[in-house]
């Protein structure tokens, strides 16, 4: 038996990486990943495999940077592994 928070978040998953690329994909994807108070205090632009982060309060910018290996592993595995490459806070 499979518990039921590893289904939910395959289903998500596969829900997302159906969706046409666009900001609000990645913006979801980022706020699901990140989760509601980092995702209140960012913004994020995807090109070409890079996710651009721009926090509105520079204290942000440490927990980012320290969190950025999870986030990447949680936002490929929405996006897909080829979608996020790297994540590059500012």
């Amino acid at each position: 038996m499979e518990p039921i928070q590893n289904f939910v978040s395959g289903v998500v998953a596969e829900i997302v990486r159906r969706q046409p690329a666009s900001d609000a994909r990645t913006t979801f994807a980022w706020q699901l990943a990140v989760g509601p108070a980092l995702a209140r205090v960012t913004t994020v632009e995807l090109a070409d495999g890079v996710l651009s982060v721009r926090s509105r309060d520079p204290r942000w910018k440490p927990e980012i940077e320290r969190a950025k290996s999870t986030v990447l592993a949680r936002l490929q595995h929405l996006l897909g592994p080829d979608a996020v490459t790297r994540i590059d806070p500012r």
